[in-house]
């Protein structure tokens, strides 16, 4: 279990654990739902291709294959998922 505190603004800091485990990262967004026990489900946003389009491009830098690329999503998926 990770336990947070409440600042006097309001504002709790998401245990590294649990930035971890949802592989939360700056500036992403989440999502808080409150259940009818008081409960609070916290769950990242999925971002909309419109959100990141184009963010991928850095000029100067040397394209990849199709191949390569689906082979580093695969092991991205893995370590997610252990």
């Amino acid at each position: 279990m990770a336990l947070a505190t409440l600042t006097t603004k309001g504002q709790v800091t998401i245990p590294k654990k649990i930035r971890e485990s949802l592989q939360l990262r700056t500036g992403d967004k989440i999502e808080i739902i409150v259940t009818d026990k008081r409960e609070a489900i916290i769950r990242p946003i999925s971002k909309k291709v419109d959100d990141i389009f184009c963010k991928l491009h850095k000029p100067g830098r040397k394209a990849i294959s199709t191949e390569a690329l689906d082979k580093a999503i695969r092991n991205r998926m893995k370590d997610t998922f252990k």
